[in-house]
């Protein structure tokens, strides 16, 4: 017969002990490694950023220095291709340069693996207008159906392309469209834009005019809102008409058919 090995229970205080003093030490080791490569994954991103602080410092330098007559720069970030940096200027103007700057490239960057056009996403991004944002007391609101998608334009009264693009519009059903008048054109454009806003009912005498091509009638009243655009507009570098802002804040330059428009205002 097999003898039976009795623990008595000092023994098996004392084996349990061990067991949590052997267990403890093991814990203790694995923290002190997990804070051993938590240091090292600090100081490699320490240094990573004080690399790139460097970088674009140096591309900063120069390009003042070999192209004075480059806008001021605004940002320089690394872009998805080894070796090359974004350069923007002036808001939303990209550029694209190498690591010393040796080089300055101004063009499309295309992903060719997923057909992307990253210089125009990026532009697209840094265009964005937050339509929260706009002063809408501004602007002249046009709802037709239900109201529910929402729409911004910047519109020019001689603008030809913004009648085509309002004839357009008029196809398109449950939104609400909020026009600034936008009169950069020259006088005649401020002087119909003001019989417009002054008129007594402004959407009629806007739609009469760039639809049925009725004769405006003259008209006064306080037109700082109008000033207040072109203000707006030379803040966001609008320079034509008609210029579109869905409520996601993508900005739309030129008129687009009825098609593009409902893909523009679609709700998710």
């Amino acid at each position: 017969m097999r003898s039976l090995n009795v623990l008595t229970l000092p023994d098996t205080a004392l084996l349990l002990s061990s067991r949590l003093t052997t267990a403890r030490s093991w814990l203790m080791q694995q923290a002190a490694r997990c804070v051993h490569a938590a240091l090292v994954l600090l100081a490699v991103c320490t240094t990573c950023s004080a690399l790139a602080q460097g970088q674009e410092a140096l591309i900063r330098k120069n390009l003042a220095e070999r192209i004075p007559q480059l806008p001021k720069i605004d940002e320089v970030t690394r872009t998805p291709m080894a070796g090359l940096y974004e350069v923007r200027v002036d808001g939303t103007e990209i550029y694209y340069t190498d690591a010393e700057a040796n080089f300055l490239i101004q063009g499309q960057l295309i992903d060719t693996r997923s057909r992307r056009n990253i210089t125009e996403e990026r532009v697209e991004k840094l265009s964005a207008i937050d339509f929260a944002a706009l002063p809408l007391k501004d602007a002249i609101t046009l709802v037709r159906g239900n109201g529910k998608r929402k729409l911004a334009v910047f519109e020019d009264p001689n603008c030809g392309y913004c009648k085509r693009f309002e004839r357009d519009l008029q196809k398109v059903d449950n939104v609400t469209v909020y026009l600034f008048l936008y009169p950069i054109l020259g006088q005649d454009s401020l002087d119909k834009s003001r019989n417009i806003w002054c008129a007594k009912d402004k959407a009629k005498a806007w739609q009469d005019y760039m639809l049925r091509e009725q004769s405006l009638s003259v008209a006064q009243c306080d037109t700082a809102a109008l000033q207040r655009n072109l203000e707006l507009g030379r803040k966001h570098k609008i320079t034509g008409t008609p210029t579109l802002i869905a409520a996601d804040g993508t900005r739309v330059p030129g008129a687009i058919g009825t098609a593009q428009i409902e893909k523009l205002i679609a709700t998710p």
